[in-house]
């Protein structure tokens, strides 16, 4: 072990790659700062944390003449990926990226033995893509928590049973990683309590940023991402949970009704509709980047950044698969939802979509996010 920075420096024959993966902001600027002291030309330096694209352009700027190389790289996988190889997002110069690709392939996850790593285009291409990843992420998990929603208070189901029912789900046009985890999560007791850990787990939730950088990037873009949209104000709203506590006593605990129907037929529409806000969440987010691809003349990949998230990151789903040969056969050139293989999921999907958001709101169940969705979609198509 190194005790350091100049011990460390001195442990890696030049030219040094030197990765810092700390917490975004500050932190970043003073350990550049406290490198570019004990580093030589040539050498290295690649920040693998949430950072902000706009910081990492500036960083870049603010690197290039000083001898030293600046790369943003975006990496998503969590523990998995920290296990098994994350998906990882490269930005800077592809020279940069050259020198470290042998290494980067090497460490990234596998899908059919191709890496998940790639160069996405210079200074912040990155950081922007594993953004809006993040971005999708949230509007993915936000839409699990509705549907979970109307299993458990419209039709009064369980955490296992429900867990049951995303397994099942994970079987087929649905399977992902986010859906798996749900259905684990689901089966899992609290060791202290015996209850279904879900039921233990505080209704509040918290956000590092990443989701309300995408918002901001969308916005400032000029370019709808609703479905994330939703989700980020979702978490604002449970994270003031004094405030939701305060309104129900104000206007009663009236609760969920429950929602009546052949149970079969309401779980084949959920999973449906599930599928729909997915693929609409999808395209907001490849539009999102196809927008700041034009804006920052990055000329994004997206055939490749659909392939290098089929594994690894927190997203991957068999989706992608379809994803990466839409876009690159030229079919979603506009947006995900021409692309002929999505135009046929969506035509036997929106109907159930629709179903859901109209039976979860007379039911009182929140669907922010699938509602968000099927607005997208309804004004996308008119």
């Amino acid at each position: 072990p190194c005790y350091s920075l100049e011990e460390l420096a001195a442990a890696i024959r030049p030219p040094r790659p030197i990765i810092i993966m700390v917490l975004a902001g500050k932190p970043v600027d003073e350990q550049i700062a406290a490198l570019r002291g004990v580093l030589s030309d040539n050498d290295i330096v690649i920040d693998a944390g949430n950072a902000n694209f706009r910081d990492t352009m500036r960083r870049f700027s603010e690197l290039s003449g000083s001898g030293l190389t600046f790369i943003g790289m975006g990496v998503s996988g969590g523990e998995e990926g920290a296990r098994h190889g994350p998906s990882i997002m490269v930005g800077g110069t592809e020279e940069s990226w050259k020198r470290v690709e042998k290494v980067l392939t090497a460490i990234s996850a596998k899908f059919k033995d191709e890496p998940c790593a790639a160069w996405l285009g210079t200074d912040g291409a990155g950081h922007f893509v594993k953004t809006i990843h993040n971005g999708i992420e949230y509007a993915d998990m936000q839409m699990i928590a509705e549907i979970y929603g109307i299993l458990r208070d419209g039709l009064g189901m369980g955490p296992k049973e429900i867990g049951n029912v995303f397994d099942g789900w994970n079987k087929g046009r649905l399977n992902s990683y986010l859906i798996e985890i749900t259905a684990k999560v689901l089966a899992a007791d609290d060791s202290k309590t015996g209850k279904p850990v879900v039921d233990v787990i505080l209704d509040r939730a918290g956000q590092k940023g990443t989701g309300k950088w995408s918002v901001i990037e969308a916005q400032q873009l000029g370019i709808p991402a609703t479905a994330i949209e939703a989700a980020v104000a979702a978490r604002v709203l449970s994270s003031i949970k004094d405030e939701r506590q305060a309104a129900e006593k104000a206007y009663g605990n009236v609760g969920v009704e429950k929602i009546a129907g052949d149970k079969a037929a309401l779980l084949k529409d959920l999973e449906l509709a599930l599928f729909a806000g997915k693929i609409a969440a999808y395209a907001q987010g490849f539009a999102v980047m196809s927008g700041a691809s034009k804006e920052f003349n990055w000329n994004l990949p997206m055939p490749t950044i659909a392939k290098i998230w089929r594994a690894g990151c927190i997203i991957r789903s068999q989706m992608l698969d379809t994803m990466a040969e839409a876009f690159g056969s030229g079919g979603a050139s506009t947006n995900l939802l021409m692309a002929p293989a999505f135009i046929a999921m969506m035509k036997e999907a929106h109907p159930s979509l629709r179903r859901v958001v109209a039976r979860a709101s007379e039911a009182g169940s929140p669907v922010p996010a699938l509602s968000s969705a099927l607005a997208y979609f309804d004004s996308y198509r008119q």
